[in-house]
């Protein structure tokens, strides 16, 4: 199936489903629908992220989360969650220590009009990623990230930068 014909639910201001349709036109249209995220950190606290790749429809070339990607019609955050780290970094999702949540931010212009579940877990590596959706990653210092958001935001993807500063800390 092609991307833009994948289905996803839409939900309403509260999140809770009211319909699905293509990818492509809830993009078009500006509904409201959900992805995940995902923080992976290594042992000494250092943060992976992905360089979105080139030929992605939103932010192409952006570095963001290290793993997010749309829940599918019918599905739950965590299952989507879980589907989506083997897909995009090319490790069991099961590999992955200390797994969870680790926060909930409503649909907004910043994240595309999506609700996500942010999650974290702690993996050294290696990676495999897919090139169709990664064009690189790269470890970085929280203070380091802090540091560059704010001299070269235009680098990063603006969901990444609104869940950085909303984050629990």
């Amino acid at each position: 199936m092609n991307s833009a014909d994948e289905p996803f639910d839409i939900v309403d201001a509260s999140d809770r489903v009211i319909g699905s349709a293509p990818r492509s036109q809830i993009h078009a249209r500006g509904l409201l629908h959900r992805a995940v995220h995902l923080w992976l950190h290594d042992p000494a606290g250092r943060i992976l992220l992905q360089r979105r790749s080139l030929s992605k429809d939103r932010e192409p070339g952006k570095w963001t989360s290290s793993v997010s990607g749309h829940v599918n019609a019918g599905e739950q955050y965590d299952a989507a969650m879980l589907r989506e780290i083997p897909e995009e970094i090319g490790i069991p999702a099961g590999s992955c220590r200390d797994f969870g949540r680790l926060g909930y931010f409503p649909a907004c212009r910043e994240t595309d009009q999506e609700f996500v579940w942010l999650y974290r877990a702690v993996h050294p590596g290696p990676f495999q990623p897919d090139p169709a959706e990664v064009a690189g990653l790269e470890w970085f210092d929280p203070q380091q990230l802090d540091l560059r958001i704010q001299k070269e935001a235009g680098e990063f993807s603006s969901c990444l930068i609104h869940l950085w500063k909303g984050r629990p800390k």
